[in-house]
């Protein structure tokens, strides 16, 4: 449960894409948390996954979004679309394939994005 939305009890993604992957250890390695990983290709044209992690403040979200940037970037994978990096309060980062959404815990908890997804399969990252 996270700030009162019960995640679905949908079947655990089996297989993790490595971009991923790699985006959700750059969260980690600038330590993200609450990071929910969720395959919305099947309800989804822009996107096949859809990552949602928490920050401790505005500044610490735009240093986790550089990190997911650079890792990426450094893979072979370029933002084609960023928005909100200088608030701060709520990163979007579009590669195509994957959208990363960082926020400042109490926006993340306003927002609930993860409510529109709760049908879909997400990433149990205890069993990656």
């Amino acid at each position: 449960m996270l700030g009162g939305i019960r995640m679905s009890s949908v079947a655990p993604i089996a297989t993790v894409p490595p971009l991923v992957e790699l985006a959700a250890q750059a969260i980690w390695d600038k330590k993200g948390f609450e990071v929910v990983a969720l395959r919305v290709k099947e309800l989804a044209q822009y996107t096949d996954h859809l990552m949602v992690a928490s920050a401790t403040s505005d500044r610490h979200a735009q240093a986790i979004a550089d990190s997911v940037e650079e890792a990426l970037r450094l893979a072979g994978h370029k933002a084609v679309g960023v928005e909100g990096r200088s608030q701060g309060r709520w990163v979007l980062l579009d590669f195509g394939e994957l959208v990363v959404h960082v926020f400042h815990r109490p926006v993340r908890e306003y927002y609930e994005i993860e409510r529109l997804y709760r049908d879909v399969p997400k990433v149990d990252w205890a069993q990656v």
